[in-house]
């Protein structure tokens, strides 16, 4: 039981920091999960992003669902996930009750302004930490500007770029 309560009550504290979604989190889960907790490795935790990116959901959540459950099965996955939403909705009611009082306010249009600059820069840390991970030879450099051309230009779906992405991954691998 202790351990459910650990999950939800770290979950609770990252999910009351999450502005800007999945890519703004990855340096605080990184953190968290890797760094302070080590209840996964870095390599791990990436995975995990992957996975839950290319899974229906917050990728955040999709994350703190995949450690719960490795750290403390189903029970674990869903006070994880509990953890992590329990704060965020409360802000969101919270806010969806007084937000159209005070949107128009310009001090609200410049904090909004200063969150969104935030999210940027959470977003451009995580994007370079990955790139560092990730592309670690020509294979995989020729791979990422494969796919970016792809997503640019051909507008192919996002979930067949992954898959083909896995494949070709599997693939070259296996030569190798």
């Amino acid at each position: 039981m202790s351990e459910l309560w650990e999950l939800y009550k770290t979950f609770a504290a990252i999910g009351s920091v999450t502005f800007g979604g999945g890519y703004a989190m990855l340096p605080i889960l990184e953190r968290e999960l890797v760094n302070k907790r080590e209840w996964t490795s870095l390599d791990e935790l990436r995975d995990y992003f992957s996975i839950g990116q290319c899974t229906p959901g917050i990728i955040a959540l999709n994350v703190s669902t995949f450690i719960g459950e490795k750290r403390a099965g189903v029970m674990g996955a869903v006070a994880a996930g509990l953890g992590f939403l329990t704060v965020p909705i409360i802000i969101i009611l919270i806010i969806a009750a007084f937000l159209t009082n005070f949107t128009e306010l310009e001090i609200i249009q410049h904090a909004f302004a200063g969150v969104r600059v935030c999210v940027c820069v959470l977003i451009v840390q995580a994007v370079m930490r990955l790139w560092k991970s990730s592309i670690v030879d020509k294979l995989t450099l020729a791979l990422y500007l494969i796919i970016f051309m792809l997503n640019a230009f051909a507008k192919i779906s996002p979930a067949l770029l992954v898959i083909a992405s896995g494949l070709l991954g599997l693939f070259i691998r296996r030569k190798y």
